[in-house]
């Protein structure tokens, strides 16, 4: 079988704006009006606080601890499985 797993991660991206002050280039970053640095996306960790919430996937927490995975209110860092054709 063949599966496709989504997972959080975190990373950095760097973007510049012009802007008068740190507060308005902050603002404009928030609101899509800054431009990412090409080349500057950084990968940091494994989202291991994020992931599918134990209490909808029930079964699969359970295997997966039993297969020595720490399991607690989420499956760590996943947020999504399917199996695909393959």
């Amino acid at each position: 079988m063949l599966y496709e797993i989504e997972q959080y991660e975190l990373h950095t991206m760097k973007y510049r704006v012009e802007a008068n002050s740190e507060a308005e280039a902050i603002t404009k970053l928030l609101n899509g009006e800054a431009d990412a640095v090409e080349g500057s996306l950084e990968f940091i960790e494994v989202a291991e606080d994020l992931g599918l919430p134990t209490d909808e996937y029930r079964d699969l927490a359970e295997t997966l601890r039993a297969l020595d995975v720490s399991v607690e209110d989420v499956i760590p860092s996943i947020r999504g499985i399917e199996k695909v054709d393959g």
